[in-house]
């Protein structure tokens, strides 16, 4: 959360950098991809960085990955082909988060429009619905 805080207070946070750098570090994906995300909120990071996460073993840093790249906006769309391949995850969280990425980047998601279509006959209610509020998870590109 911390991560999360400091990238979203730009200049304010500018003397946090360093800190926020060694989180790169830390021994939970999830808090290096936060860190990752705040970096690149302040123009000091890179998407690629967090997309490596979409690959990792955890359950909880793929879907972290996918929340990621739904929030880094412009500079995270050349990555949406790779969070759309989570659209069939296996572990509805990480497909959730997915579709939610996707939904995020608007019109840019519209080649992975089929991708999402599939999902309309997953299993998981968390795949096939939200709750009842689509629009929130779609904006312009």
């Amino acid at each position: 959360m911390a991560c999360q805080l400091l990238g979203n207070l730009g200049e304010a946070a500018e003397q946090y950098l360093d800190a926020i750098a060694d989180c790169v570090k830390d021994g939970d994906p999830r808090v290096q991809i936060a860190a990752h995300v705040a970096l690149q909120k302040h123009g000091k990071g890179d998407a690629e960085a967090v997309a490596q996460y979409l690959e990792h073993e955890d359950w909880n840093a793929r879907e972290a990955a996918c929340q990621a790249i739904g929030d880094l906006g412009q500079a995270a769309v050349q990555h949406l082909g790779a969070v759309a391949l989570h659209l069939s995850d296996g572990i509805w969280r990480v497909q959730e988060a997915a579709c939610r990425a996707l939904g995020n980047h608007g019109e840019a998601a519209v080649p992975h429009l089929a991708a999402v279509a599939n999902c309309l006959s997953d299993k998981e209610i968390g795949c096939r619905a939200t709750d009842g509020d689509v629009g929130r998870y779609v904006r312009a590109a």
